[in-house]
């Protein structure tokens, strides 16, 4: 490259934390996820403007994983490019962006089982109207190793690192190791305190992929991640942030590990607490945070615990 490609991040408001889409400033610009219906049009055009650039410049819409906070925007993006923009998922969360009840069935397959809210079915479905701006079929679908070209001598390579979800992916600017992760690192969990993850084997193996093989010197973070303190590390990592929050989510997905393997070689334990049947574990690790908020990473990241145990004992 002939020098460092700009970054811009790209804020919207929802609920209790900011979601973060980035900017690739590129010859063929790309936005890296697109935040609910609204953000790109409320969010993403006047933050644009002030750059001097247009959201019909947006010629890639990169997709880090399915999850509604990430994807909602997708197809209301790409309706404000001229439809000119391709948009990009891993083949393994491609049917998040193809389908709203794709997003139901999620909930009812897993935190339904644990939140005993009669009216949370109409809830969700409700959520996924609203916030998901359109159903659509991607125009790339990745495995991880594709390189992309954003035109010029800019290139993206795609890395997938599951366990967020079975299809996250990195985006690295190439050149200059600006990595875009989604929800990959999840260090303290955001507003709800806890990590959230399906795959507990695989998102710890991802981590440890992030940093020794892909080495970040820029890390782009979906949301403000924070750590043991509750104090946020922000979305625009450094070299030494970036393996800090490598080691620190690495470290406690370890010590979540333990303490449910150990808790769950005696079986499920049904109690009246809110963290029930995990109970112990919430107890041990000093979690406090108020499980049954959505989107209950607490119940996401101990179903998958129970997952891999289930799998391998």
């Amino acid at each position: 490259m002939t020098g460092p490609v700009a970054v811009h991040p790209l804020v919207s408001p929802w609920g209790r934390f900011g979601l973060y889409s980035f900017f690739i400033d590129a010859p063929e610009p790309a936005i890296v996820d697109t935040g609910i219906a609204s953000s790109p049009a409320e969010g993403m055009v006047p933050s644009l403007e002030k750059l001097g650039r247009s959201i019909e410049d947006v010629r890639w819409i990169l997709l880090t994983h399915g999850h509604i906070d990430h994807l909602g925007g997708a197809h209301a993006l790409w309706e404000l490019t001229g439809r000119r923009a391709n948009v990009v998922i891993h083949e393994a969360d491609a049917h998040l962006l193809r389908s709203r009840r794709a997003h139901v069935d999620q909930y009812v397959d897993v935190r339904q089982q644990y939140i005993h809210n009669p009216h949370a079915v109409a809830e969700q479905t409700k959520a996924a109207s609203h916030v998901i701006s359109g159903e659509m079929e991607p125009s790339m679908l990745v495995k991880g190793g594709e390189t992309i070209s954003l035109g010029g001598d800019v290139t993206v390579s795609v890395h997938h690192i599951p366990g967020h979800t079975p299809g996250s992916v990195a985006y690295v600017v190439d050149g200059q190791q600006s990595v875009f992760v989604g929800d990959a690192v999840q260090i303290h969990g955001a507003a709800n305190g806890f990590p959230g993850y399906e795959d507990p084997a695989a998102y710890r193996a991802s981590l440890r992929y992030l940093r020794d093989e892909v080495r970040p010197q820029h890390l782009y973070l979906g949301h403000p991640y924070r750590g043991a303190d509750g104090v946020p590390f922000g979305v625009e990592l450094d070299r030494e942030a970036a393996r800090n929050a490598l080691q620190g989510s690495l470290d406690l997905g370890a010590r979540i590990d333990d303490a449910a393997r150990r808790y769950l070689r005696g079986g499920l334990q049904e109690t009246e607490s809110v963290y029930s049947p995990f109970a112990p574990v919430a107890e041990e690790l000093g979690y406090t945070g108020d499980p049954t908020l959505e989107p209950s990473p607490f119940f996401s990241t101990m179903h998958g615990h129970l997952t891999q145990f289930n799998q391998t004992s």
